[in-house]
């Protein structure tokens, strides 16, 4: 079954779009350029009862990571949560992170509180720079909301030593998000915020490049940028 599935995924193989990938997304796995909806649909097609097979698979291109973290979300919540770390080791990369987090955002609904205990916190405890991407993007996804704003602040928080580039950057995706929802708590947040100029800037960039954000609140951190780059 599963040769059979690298065999379809390889006949969508599309050169000038694995050319692009390459550019993009820096990984040590190969890239056989199919594009996330095609790799989608054919994780669709795999019946139940071949999931085992599948899952025991050592993925070897980057779709394939990519596929099998479909099927752990097409999983109920507890059996997701069987496959969850091991998934998570074969992540090596912003594309493979996060569009594991976004497949999942139906199997962890109504699941918040255990899944942020589970795996959410230990993620971001991690050394590792993709497991703590994963936990960010995670939050992201599933906690910018009133019940969970301050303790996003608060995490973001502990992580402002990390320099890695693709936590940073995560931590600026994740408080802008956090701003177009709730601009004045996180405003505020971003006044007393230790992070780094460069991820309060990127995240004050991404504020601004928001169509979602009026011309106000852009002036608003604007300023803020300002006081910030002056002390």
């Amino acid at each position: 079954m599963y040769q059979n599935f690298r065999t379809k995924l390889l006949s969508l193989s599309d050169e000038k779009y694995r050319e692009f990938c390459m550019r993009g997304i820096p990984s040590d796995r190969p890239f056989l350029g199919v594009r996330i909806p095609e790799i989608r649909k054919l994780v669709q097609q795999i019946p139940p009862q071949d999931f085992q097979e599948f899952l025991n698979q050592e993925p070897l291109a980057i779709e394939e990571v990519i596929a099998r973290g479909f099927l752990i979300a097409r999983l109920p919540y507890p059996e997701m949560l069987k496959y969850y770390d091991s998934q998570i080791k074969l992540l090596d990369n912003w594309c493979t992170v996060d569009t594991f987090c976004a497949a999942l955002r139906k199997t962890i609904k109504h699941h918040e509180a255990d899944f942020l205990d589970q795996k959410v916190e230990k993620l971001l405890k991690s050394k590792n720079e993709f497991a703590v991407r994963t936990g960010l993007v995670s939050l992201l996804d599933f906690y910018v909301n009133p019940d969970y704003l301050a303790l996003i602040f608060d995490r973001t928080e502990s992580l402002k030593n990390r320099d890695e580039y693709y936590i940073k950057m995560a931590i600026a995706w994740l408080l802008a998000e956090c701003f177009i929802k709730f601009p004045d708590e996180t405003y505020a947040y971003l006044k007393i915020s230790k992070l780094s100029k460069w991820v309060k800037g990127k995240t004050i960039s991404k504020i601004c490049d928001s169509y979602r954000v009026d011309s106000s609140s852009k002036e608003q951190v604007k300023k803020l940028r300002k006081e910030h780059y002056a002390t």
